[in-house]
């Protein structure tokens, strides 16, 4: 923070209200959201009430879910009312679908008809869906509007939002027909009609398309804005790339947190109450627990090959963790390039073609590697691994291969395999394809020790 925005903190400190109203009317809005979030929650409230109302508002989007909460329980009736009346129509509706169902008919209640009426309609849309996070505040011309009689439509509305970069046309029964970005505007003589400075080319969302095709679309086209318009064309409202920027972030981290092994939570880590923190990360835990387990029956199954040759048990950590690396690798990169739309289900065969090789070229690296360190440390007599040392380094050669090159094609596979089937491939988490592949890389590694070793360790 730079020093006006402490300056600011210690005015609030102090009480010193008027001072610290004074103090604002020049600062971002979002400089003064982190600074009220700084604050303890008597502090919080004397600014927020300090607070011009537009500006209050402006102020109160920013702050993060937690602290709205909070302040919406501190305030009056009366203020609450203004704030949500003036709030952005895609804010407030992300804001009521994160509160409880009691407290959110209770806050619906203290909204006007008409912002009643248009909360009421975009929470109707689908959970995670374009109609969620469109803002209904926009300007909409028509074809045979001039350029000036738009200008003037401009300044007689005022809106004083990150909508206005575009401008929408959309003919009597509110069809859209075009986009216009406001500076097409500026460097047209007012005499021209809408219609002649159209280029007909415009991109636009459905209402029911999910946040993820938004975020896509967004990237694709590389636009600030864009129209939402339900199934018949009609122009519904705009979503802009702050909101996509929102949505992507949320969207990246629960796929983080899904591929490390957590379900997704409801709120950031440092808000997380401690009990919640603690169920999303303990299901998991305990199904690759219960799959862990498995490794231990697999070497009980094969307890007679270890007891006749102990030295096969010394790789065991090495074979298994290396299938289980191989295997998070490949998966971290499928899922990476699905989520990009580098890859969908149709490029299975590509994708198996080209991991089963790779298993076997990273199988062959690291089998090299283990078959020379037996010999080296067999030649240098740091490590007696009996007269057949020459058959355990080979196990442990082709052991590698089969293995790595199971895990990368497991890794590879599971996440195509779960998308075919609608589901998350962020849920084959690394530690997923780790548990699978140790379970199986043990029968793996002893079933070749048997074939190699027979009739002589085993």
């Amino acid at each position: 923070m730079n020093l006006s925005t402490n300056n600011l903190k210690k005015f609030i400190k102090a009480f010193d209200i008027k001072l610290f109203s004074s103090q604002t009317k020049n600062f971002d809005s979002a400089d003064m959201a982190a600074v009220l979030e700084s604050l303890d929650t008597t502090n919080r409230l004397a600014a927020f009430r300090a607070l011009e109302t537009t500006k209050a508002v402006k102020v109160f989007e920013y702050l993060d879910f937690s602290n709205q909460q909070k302040l919406l329980e501190q305030l009056k009736d009366a203020e609450k009312s203004a704030v949500l009346n003036n709030m952005a129509p895609d804010d407030r509706t992300n804001l009521l679908s994160s509160i409880p169902g009691m407290k959110a008919t209770y806050l619906m209640s203290l909204l006007t008809e008409s912002e009643k009426k248009e909360s009421l309609d975009l929470l109707g849309y689908p959970k995670k869906s374009v109609g969620r996070f469109m803002n209904t505040r926009f300007i909409c011309l028509s074809p045979d509007m001039t350029v000036g009689d738009a200008q003037d439509e401009i300044l007689s509305k005022h809106i004083d939002s990150d909508t206005i970069n575009v401008l929408y046309v959309a003919d009597t029964k509110g069809k859209l027909i075009d986009d216009i970005p406001l500076r097409r505007l500026l460097i047209n003589e007012r005499s021209k009609r809408i219609i002649e400075i159209m280029d007909d080319k415009f991109i636009s969302l459905n209402a029911t398309d999910s946040a993820d095709d938004a975020v896509n679309i967004f990237k694709q086209y590389d636009r600030v804005a864009l129209p939402v318009v339900n199934q018949e064309g009609t122009i519904l409202g705009v979503v802009t790339v702050d909101d996509i920027m929102d949505v992507a972030e949320r969207r990246d981290t629960a796929e983080i947190q899904k591929f490390g092994g957590v379900e997704e939570l409801d709120y950031p880590y440092v808000k997380t109450p401690f009990l919640s923190l603690l169920k999303k990360r303990a299901g998991w835990l305990i199904v690759l627990f219960l799959g862990e387990m498995l490794t231990a029956t697999a070497m009980g199954y094969f307890d007679k090959e270890i007891s006749k040759a102990v030295v096969l048990a010394l790789f065991v950590p090495l074979i298994i963790s290396s299938g289980g690396n191989s295997g998070s690798q490949a998966a971290t990169l499928i899922i990476r390039a699905m989520a990009v739309r580098e890859l969908s289900f149709k490029d299975w065969w590509y994708v198996m073609r080209r991991e089963i090789l790779s298993g076997l070229s990273l199988g062959f690296i690291l089998g090299s590697i283990g078959f020379l360190r037996i010999t080296a440390w067999q030649q240098l007599t740091w490590y007696d691994y009996g007269p057949h040392w020459l058959l355990v380094a080979t196990t442990i050669f082709f052991s590698l291969i089969g293995i790595v090159m199971w895990g990368t094609l497991t890794g590879s596979m599971i996440p195509m395999l779960l998308k075919r089937l609608n589901i998350d491939p962020a849920t084959s988490s690394a530690p997923f394809v780790a548990t699978l592949v140790d379970v199986t890389g043990l029968i793996i590694y002893f079933s070749i020790a048997a074939i190699l070793l027979k009739g002589t360790l085993l």
